[in-house]
């Protein structure tokens, strides 16, 4: 793809990496390490993964590390496996134990209680996250003893499906779910409801922002690599924002649109309703920035938020 990026640029690696992140690694040690592989330390990642948790971690370099936050995709596809008869205070395997039960429901009980976690649904954020409260994680909090309320927020779990293992107490979860969605919480959640009690015991992200883990690499096949053919594996941008629509500018328009300036929907053709993001791209198709619809005093005007290509 043609693109009008400075001298400057030319030589910073950009672009999305796909990562098969193994257990024991944090989402952390992964950008670290891709930091030092690709020389550069404009990495960052668009969803973090517990440590003990496997799968796809879509990492971003160079100014693409900047899409993080308007990232549009935001629906995961785990597998998980789920295990009751006990309770920890971290909702998975690696926490303490608070509870156990021998009272295991049949695989026909597990399924009737699978409904009730489909589609819109509240989920109160575990103490162990990465989520904030006055400027805190609440896994610090936790860790120094401390427990706060957490107000309930909607996720959407999309799909529930089970299946047994050679184990009474585990069953393989499928979950393709909204982001914000903690696995974690959900086992939790089919446990307390059944009344035995249920944990996370191992978590695979199979899809995050659109990309499936057959298209991933771990990072030891990663150091592996010489640099030209890890270089190859970096996709454009724009893969992110692939669920948008584009709109191609006339290079006037564009122009304007570089500069900071709003272009209204009337000059050039489109009806997209106000909030709607999309692709804005050059005459020839080529990506430059993520664009917002917005009212302006005479009409819906469409206004570069994030310029990728400079």
């Amino acid at each position: 793809m043609a693109s009008d990026i400075t001298k400057k640029n030319v030589t910073e690696p950009d672009g999305i990496l796909l990562i098969d992140k193994p257990a024991g690694m944090t989402s952390h040690d992964v950008v670290w390490k891709v930091r030092k592989l690709f020389g550069t330390k404009k990495v960052g990642h668009t969803g973090t993964l517990d440590p003990m948790a496997t799968g796809v971690l879509v990492v971003l370099l160079g100014r693409s590390a900047k899409a993080c936050e308007y990232v549009s995709h935001d629906e995961k596809l785990y597998k998980a496996i789920l295990r009751l008869g006990l309770t920890t205070d971290t909702e998975d395997v690696t926490g303490a134990p608070l509870s156990v039960s021998e009272n295991i429901p049949s695989p026909a009980q597990v399924e009737e209680i699978l409904p009730h976690f489909r589609g819109n649904i509240l989920q109160v954020p575990p103490m162990y996250s990465a989520l904030k409260v006055n400027g805190r994680k609440l896994c610090d909090l936790a860790r120094a003893g401390e427990t706060v309320e957490r107000e309930a927020r909607p996720v959407e779990i999309k799909e529930l499906t089970l299946s047994p293992t050679d184990s009474p107490t585990d069953y393989e979860l499928t979950v393709r779910c909204s982001g914000g969605t903690y696995i974690r919480t959900l086992c939790a959640d089919i446990g307390a409801a059944l009344g035995c009690g249920g944990v996370m015991a191992s978590l695979r992200r199979m899809e995050a922002g659109g990309f499936s883990i057959d298209s991933c690499t771990t990072p030891d096949a990663l150091q592996d690599m010489e640099p030209d053919s890890r270089l190859k594996l970096l996709l454009p941008v724009e893969e992110l924002f692939s669920n948008l629509d584009a709109v191609h500018l006339p290079d006037f328009y564009r122009t304007l649109c570089r500069n900071g300036c709003e272009i209204y929907q009337s000059k050039i053709g489109t009806d997209h309703p106000t909030g709607t993001r999309v692709r804005l791209c050059d005459h020839q198709g080529h990506f430059f920035a993520l664009g917002e619809v917005g009212e302006y005093e005479n009409g819906t005007a469409i206004k570069a938020i994030k310029i990728f290509v400079l």
